[in-house]
Formats: C-alpha cells, sequence, structure tokens
C-alpha cells in the first residue's frame, strides 16, 4: 500500500476496523482511502462518512462496487462532502446511484473545493443525472471543474443525454480525461463526440472501447484528428467494428502531433537557455 492509504477488498469489516479506520481519518494521516466491494453496516458507513467529513489529508476516496447501496448512505456521503474540502478524487464506480440518487449527491459536488474526478461508471445513470453532470463541467471562464470524467457502463443514457454532454465537454475549460467504454454510443453519437474533441482545447484522453462503433465513426475521428488542431492524445478505440487499418491511421496521426509538441517543448527550452538563438535563422 501506499503511505498513507487504506485499501481493502471484498471484506465484511468488523466494528473495531471502522473506529481504526476513523482514528486515522480524524488523525490526518489518510490520503488514500479504498473500500472496494466491502460489506459493512448502515451504522458503520455513517462513522465512515463523519471520518470522511473531518479529515483534512484525504485526496482519493474510493467506495466502488456497491458500498454506497441505498439513497440513506447517498445523504451522508453528500453530507461529507459538504464539510470536507481535501477530496481531489472521488470513485463510486458500481454503485446504483441511479439519477435520484446522483441528484441527492450533486450540491456537493458542485460546491465542493478541490473535486477534479469522478467516476460514476455503472451507476444506473440516465439523462437526468448528464444534465447534473454538465453542471460540474463548466465553460470556459467560469468556476473551475472535473478534469478527469469516467461514465462507464450506463446504458440508460440515451444519444439525447450524450448530445448534451458533447455540448459541455466541447465547451470546458478543464476536462481533460473522458471515460465512456462500454456504452451503446453507435456512430450518431461518436460523430457528436468528434465535433466535442475539435472543439475541446484540454481534452487529451477519450475512452470510447466497446462503444458500438464502426468504420464510420473511425473515419469521422480520423477526419477530425487530421485536420483539426486538438488536445488529444489518447483514443481508445479496442472491441469496436472498426478495421485494425483505420485504427492504426489515427493512432499514428495522434502519436505525430505529440512528438511535433515534444519537439516544440524543446525548441522553447533551449531559447530559454541561449536566448541569443533567433527563431528565424534568416535574421540571425
Amino acid at each position: 500500500m501506499l503511505p498513507g492509504s487504506i485499501q481493502i477488498s471484498g471484506e465484511t469489516l468488523s466494528g473495531a476496523e471502522i473506529r481504526d479506520i476513523c482514528e486515522s481519518l480524524r488523525e490526518n494521516s489518510v490520503r488514500l482511502l479504498s473500500l472496494r466491494g466491502c460489506q459493512l453496516s448502515e451504522r458503520d458507513f455513517g462513522h465512515v462518512c463523519r471520518g470522511v467529513a473531518e479529515s483534512r489529508s484525504l485526496a482519493q476516496l474510493n467506495l466502488n462496487l456497491g458500498i454506497v447501496s441505498n439513497i440513506n448512505r447517498v445523504k451522508q456521503l453528500a453530507e461529507a462532502l459538504k464539510t470536507n474540502r481535501s477530496v481531489q478524487s472521488l470513485f463510486l464506480h458500481g454503485s446504483p446511484l441511479t439519477d435520484a440518487g446522483l441528484a441527492l449527491l450533486n450540491p456537493a459536488l458542485s460546491i465542493h473545493p478541490s473535486l477534479v474526478a469522478l467516476d460514476l461508471g455503472d451507476c444506473m445513470l440516465g439523462d437526468e443525472g448528464i444534465n447534473l453532470i454538465c453542471g460540474l463541467l463548466p465553460p470556459d471562464g467560469a468556476k473551475s471543474g472535473l478534469k478527469e470524467l469516467t461514465l462507464s457502463a450506463n446504458p440508460g443514457i440515451t444519444s439525447k443525454g450524450w448530445g448534451r454532454l458533447a455540448i459541455a465537454v466541447a465547451h470546458s475549460s478543464q476536462l481533460r480525461v473522458l471515460n465512456l467504454d462500454y456504452n451503446p454510443l453507435g456512430d450518431q453519437v461518436a460523430g457528436m463526440l468528434a465535433v466535442a474533441v475539435a472543439s475541446s482545447r484540454t481534452l487529451e484522453v477519450l475512452d470510447l472501447e466497446g462503444t458500438g462503433l464502426t468504420n464510420q465513426s473511425a473515419q469521422t475521428l480520423l477526419d477530425m484528428v487530421e485536420n483539426y488542431p486538438t488536445a488529444l492524445r489518447t483514443l481508445i478505440l479496442a472491441e469496436n467494428n472498426i478495421s485494425p487499418e483505420l485504427q492504426q491511421q489515427i493512432s499514428d496521426l495522434l502519436s505525430e502531433g505529440e512528438e511535433e509538441e515534444e519537439t516544440e517543448a524543446h525548441e522553447v527550452t533551449t531559447r530559454e537557455k541561449n536566448p541569443w538563438i533567433c527563431q528565424n535563422s534568416k535574421s540571425s
């Protein structure tokens, strides 16, 4: 385990273990708390939430695979996050939140001063949930927002919801990583996402693995990468009905862009170290 981390998977937690976790949180000695697929009572979950509220050191909170299993737990977590000021990454993957649960959690998420990464994969979300999430992706010049967002495996979201998200991504001044893997997106949604990526100045990673795409989507994404300057560096297209040739073309173009950026960065550094070197050789 990392220094200052508590990571437990698939265990039934005793009252004594919960007390130890809460004490560590109150002593501000924990940066990562991960309880993945664990069993704990309603009372003990409340104790953990109070510990999270009091902690000033906790940077990453993982409550994946069913820990936040009912509305009462959602409410307790929301109250904890309203008080907490340190959590930067919140992972709730595999929690049956639904749109109703996210609506209860959203006010705490929207005012949290440090939150930059959010995983709501496999949380049974729909279009109403997407509308709330878009509020966490403020447009250019607005307040700070999420830099990493995971919405994997939420098949209840329709093309209307994904279109709304694409608009928010296009105008977000913060988002750098977007994981949409294992959603039934199809070519239509992929086209909307291509426009969003072309418009975004910050998005560097887009995961579209297993999203029902075909060569039609790949060609659109290839045209986008080839003809429009973007910040995109990684595009994951595995487990789709896309030819290896098209995937390789896209990968090569993204690699070229990264190499050009590294070269430009090196040239800038060289000029800073040697200010007498002119950018234009003719003028020297």
